[in-house]
């Protein structure tokens, strides 16, 4: 069924497909004609495509016909009308500055691949130098041991401390990074009932402390402080 003959012609499914429309139509040649009547007498499938156009196309000719608004017209010559108007401009400057903002695009366009990889360059190089100036940045905020002590030193102090109360005595050394923050506590020497109640009261009370960094020229560095907590409501805080 893949082809048939009718009058010297053969005709094969893909042909036939793509001529049905035509044969419904009936805008093909008599010979071509009983080809493909003959060809949708054979092929089955071929034949199925046929009536479901034939029965597509009379679904479409069924339908209502629409009739156009009766200023279907007018609107359209006033839609035209503006779209014109539009195109043409309302006179010669707009013309004249369209046509400079397309002269100066075109002229600059040229121009913005070399900025491009100038600047891109300029990244590059900046940012290969920059480790150069590291050790002398990373030097300045290093305290060096020939320094000698001045009143430039300065010792952490405390920012803020919670009022929370003890059921002992305790002496601590806080340790305190360049940036102000605990960076670990030392309990030196601790009196009372509950010993792990009392940690658990000086943790709480780190937890919610805030300090100063240490400074050495201006520049903040680590340090320690030495807190004594007292029963039952006593803090002394020593640099």
């Amino acid at each position: 069924m893949g082809c048939t003959a009718a009058g010297g012609m053969i005709m094969k499914c893909w042909n036939a497909k793509s001529r049905i429309s035509a044969y419904l139509d009936n805008a093909m040649p008599v010979a071509e004609r009983q080809a493909m009547r003959q060809h949708l007498n054979a092929c089955r499938v071929c034949a199925l495509e046929s009536k479901e156009q034939q029965r597509l196309r009379q679904a479409v000719r069924s339908l209502p016909r629409r009739i156009p608004p009766s200023d279907l017209a007018l609107r359209l010559r006033v839609a035209a009308s503006k779209v014109r108007a539009e195109v043409r401009g309302p006179g010669r400057w707009p013309r004249f500055r369209d046509r400079l903002s397309l002269a100066l695009e075109n002229l600059m366009r040229p121009l913005a691949l070399p900025a491009a990889g100038g600047l891109c360059s300029a990244v590059f190089l900046f940012s290969a130098l920059v480790p150069t100036f590291m050790p002398t940045y990373a030097m300045a905020r290093t305290a060096s041991l020939w320094d000698p002590p001045t009143m430039l030193l300065t010792e952490p102090m405390v920012k803020y401390m919670a009022p929370i109360a003890f059921g002992g005595d305790a002496v601590v050394d806080v340790n305190i990074d360049d940036h102000g923050c605990i960076a670990g506590y030392t309990i030196l020497s601790s009196t009372g009932p509950d010993n792990e109640q009392l940690r658990r009261s000086i943790e709480n009370n780190l937890l919610f402390t805030e300090f100063w960094p240490a400074t050495a020229f201006g520049v903040p560095v680590s340090g320690t402080i030495r807190i004594s907590y007292r029963s039952p409501a006593g803090i002394d805080v020593k640099g």
